[in-house]
């Protein structure tokens, strides 16, 4: 334990608790007012209670998940039987739709795309059992409010929603109108109810339920560690013969890792909140990653009490975002250890770049990574409190992370290391070691599907599902859209290439792409269903030569228009992988499908850094994607091609987007070509399996299409 320096908890205590109850009565009242109920109502119990018995009578239900406000708005679908447990129709961001990084206005496009996939399945409104809310509205705003009391007057302040722009009340006043304009959307005469689902909980199911633990009798033990929640940061959960149980929920937001990271990374980054983590992240393995030589490391360290019971408090000496957010974040401790903050002003959002000729990068240098790794270090040092305490607990060796913090894949990578068969025999006499599962959409861009999934599962339905994917986002483009794209879009010409539907035509495709790539093009793909989540697996990517040490320089300064520090990853087979990487035994679960999602790193092997050095980073990591040919036949031939023609069958991947979300639309990967100014083409499949060429009017890539002369090539309408 740490000696205790600074001051944690709340100053105020009475006062807020009776803010928060006289909110929670009022707020039920006008909620049930607007059809809007807790999922602790007894409303929810009752609707529970009739799913379950239409359920075990043999139905299939249909529930629907809203995220309607707050950052990462979106829509969820899932079909629920008791024969098949639970199939994942579409988990929609709305920021795929409306071009906007982490959206947090009301869905609209997500629900007329929703209305859409609805049709194609011929599933009407009314089949709609129930719908279900990201968060429990009804019981957040006074939890909200109880916290921003806990240091009246001086807190007050963050009433105002200027001082806090990603996370204000406001989203939660505007939530009650949202069951009337939910279905006003889904084209429904009478206004629908709506659940609003506990926010962690809606993490926790989501991700047990997509986890290949959720199908194995033994214990689970999982974590939810975020910004903010309806009643906490942190939530510590133990799954046991199949139910969820919550060990304990923190009742605070100032005492967060997701805060603690999200506000150092962004004042200290130049980075917009919610877009500077993973930045700082990346920045954070140029420094001096010694806890014993590091310079910042030993002093920002006192900013976390690491209590008993695997509590952690946040020096609030340190800290001043409980009480000015984001205008004054530190206080004066903190300022003489890391320096002032960046103030919002002189941020910048990576995610909306208006001009890439108008992008300048601060300079990066040695004090600024080194501080990058210092907060790195400090919050593994949380994380590693945190399950070793649940890990003592329960003495279970199977963990779930979820929340925003999962997605730290260094930290992930060093918590499996650390909780090794060593630690497993000397503290608890097993011969185990930890085994890890993060599931591909840990942020809230997973919690409108949280919703639905912990609704089925707490009224009778298991965790038995059809999940193999997270090409979620949407409907697959047609040939006919794609083909309309090229042709009102200018500047742009493209040929089909082949069908995905044909084996040879399929290998030839990839022997194509595979050549282009080899010769150090930079091409895209975007095919099928948006993957759902922040990672692009290979349904809208752009793929590079992994093998020349320039790539890293061209696709940041070219083609991304990003920081010299980003690193780049690979996507590889498994046979690959194995001989690239060293596979953690902690992420060997169901042939290693904790590396299918871009959320765990790997150590590389000393060979890869001169056969693959493009995807190496500077601290001998990788955030490795796993490609199988079940889930991704076009991406498994090419690397397979990739292995025959270059040596190795991995690639470079990064998401198909410059400035702004991945791309959703075919409009939206013509655009990303075309913005992109090394990038070489576009391969473009249309849901009935037409592969496309695409590529801009002023280029040569014409020529490039000479080795394909042996095959027919069919010019699209004009």
């Amino acid at each position: 334990m740490t000696t205790v320096y600074g001051t944690y908890g709340p100053k105020l205590k009475r006062l807020p608790e009776w803010v928060k109850r006289v909110t929670d009565y009022v707020y039920e009242k006008l909620g049930r007012r607007q059809h809007f109920y807790s999922g602790e109502s007894a409303f929810a119990q009752e609707r529970g209670a009739e799913f379950a018995r239409r359920l075990a009578q043999g139905e299939s239900l249909y529930l629907l998940g809203v995220g309607p406000f707050g950052h990462n708005t979106g829509v969820a679908l899932i079909k629920v039987s008791a024969k098949d447990g639970i199939h994942i129709i579409a988990n929609n961001e709305e920021e795929r739709f409306s071009a906007e990084k982490h959206s947090n206005k009301f869905p609209q496009y997500s629900l007329a795309e929703i209305r859409l996939i609805m049709a194609s399945r011929n599933i009407s409104a009314q089949d709609i059992f129930c719908i279900l809310g990201s968060w429990d509205y009804i019981r957040a705003l006074g939890f909200d409010l109880k916290i921003i009391f806990e240091h009246a007057p001086s807190s007050l302040t963050l009433l105002n929603p200027r001082h806090d722009p990603n996370f204000n009340l406001s989203h939660l006043v505007k939530g009650l109108g949202a069951p009337k304009r939910i279905s006003q959307s889904l084209g429904l005469e009478t206004t629908q109810p709506l659940i609003g689902m506990h926010h962690h909980n809606n993490h926790a199911y989501l991700a047990y339920a997509l986890s290949p633990f959720a199908r194995e009798p033994e214990p689970v033990i999982l974590t939810v560690l975020d910004g903010t929640g309806d009643n906490g940061a942190i939530s510590l959960y133990e799954v046991r013969d199949g139910q969820v149980i919550c060990h304990r929920q923190n009742q605070s937001t100032i005492d967060s890792l997701g805060y603690l990271y999200g506000y150092i990374s962004s004042t200290q980054g130049g980075w917009s909140f919610l877009s500077s983590e993973g930045r700082y992240m990346g920045a954070a393995a140029w420094g001096n990653a010694s806890r014993l030589t590091n310079p910042y490391y030993k002093r920002l360290r006192q900013i976390l009490y690491f209590a008993e019971e695997g509590n952690i408090h946040v020096n609030r000496t340190m800290v001043n975002w409980h009480i000015k957010s984001h205008t004054e974040p530190y206080g004066q401790p903190l300022i003489d250890i890391l320096g002032a903050p960046i103030a919002p002003g002189d941020m910048w959002n990576p995610d909306s770049v208006l001009s890439v000729d108008d992008i300048e990068h601060s300079d990066i240098t040695q004090d600024r990574v080194d501080k990058a790794q210092a907060l790195q270090l400090v919050f593994e040092d949380a994380l590693f409190h945190i399950v070793d305490h649940l890990i003592r607990k329960t003495c279970a060796h199977k963990l779930v992370l979820t929340g925003g913090t999962a997605l730290n894949c260094i930290a992930n990578m060093h918590l499996v290391q650390h909780f090794n068969r060593d630690y497993f025999q000397r503290y608890l006499g097993q011969d185990q070691c930890l085994k890890i599962w993060v599931p591909p959409i840990p942020s809230d861009c997973g919690v409108a599907l949280g919703a639905a999934i912990q609704f089925a599962m707490r009224n009778g339905a298991d965790a038995r599902n059809d999940f193999a994917s997270p090409y979620l986002c949407g409907l697959a483009p047609s040939t006919a859209q794609i083909q309309r794209a090229v042709i009102e879009e200018q500047g742009v010409e493209a040929r089909k290439i082949g069908s995905l539907n044909q084996a040879d035509s399929l290998t030839e495709v990839a022997r194509f792409m595979a050549s282009l790539v080899c010769n150090n093009a930079v091409i895209g793909v975007f095919q099928g269903p948006a993957e759902t989540g922040p990672r692009a697996l290979g349904n809208r990517s752009i793929l590079a030569n992994p093998r020349n040490p320039n790539t890293l320089e061209l696709l940041n300064s070219k083609v991304k228009f990003r920081e010299k520090i980003r690193p780049l990853a690979p996507m590889v087979t498994l046979e690959e992988a194995h001989r690239l990487f060293e596979l953690d035994e902690g992420a060997k679960t169901d042939d290693y499908s904790a590396y299918n999602y871009m959320v765990l790193t790997a150590r590389a092997r000393p060979e890869a850094r001169s056969r693959v050095p493009a995807v190496v980073h500077v601290d001998g990591t990788s955030r490795l994607q796993i490609v199988r040919q079940s889930l991704n036949p076009l991406i498994h031939a090419y690397l397979k091609q990739m292995g025959k023609q270059c040596g190795v069958e991995a690639s470079v991947n990064t998401s198909l987007n410059v400035g702004s979300p991945i791309a959703q639309t075919p409009a939206h990967a013509l655009q990303t070509l075309k913005r992109a100014k090394g990038m070489d083409a576009l391969i473009m499949v249309g849901a009935s399996g037409d592969i496309f060429a695409v590529w801009k009017t002023d280029s040569d890539f014409k020529r490039r299409l000479a080795v394909f002369e042996a095959q027919a090539l069919d010019v699209m309408p004009t």
